[in-house]
């Protein structure tokens, strides 16, 4: 699994962070906990293949909002209560 953080640029409420989670999902439709923030000006994903950085850039550039960077880390899914 894989967690995949984005920097994007221009959003300004919670309806730009759902543009900005409708465009990922549209590419990538297995991909979890989608979520953007556009205070911390940020969105991330949990999906279990491999993400093409230039394919969410392209489809985050087409809705108006500008993709800054992106990066990729294993992710590993915590147990209940840390304990297992």
């Amino acid at each position: 699994m894989n967690k995949v953080t984005l920097k994007v640029e221009g959003m300004a409420c919670p309806m730009c962070e759902s543009h900005i989670t409708d465009a990922i999902r549209k590419i990538y439709s297995n991909a979890k906990e989608v979520k953007a923030s556009h205070t911390r000006k940020e969105a991330s994903f949990i999906i279990d293949n491999e993400v093409d950085l230039s394919l969410i850039k392209d489809a985050i550039d087409k809705t108006g909002y500008k993709y800054i960077d992106g990066k990729i880390e294993p992710y590993e899914k915590k147990k209940l209560f840390g304990l297992f």
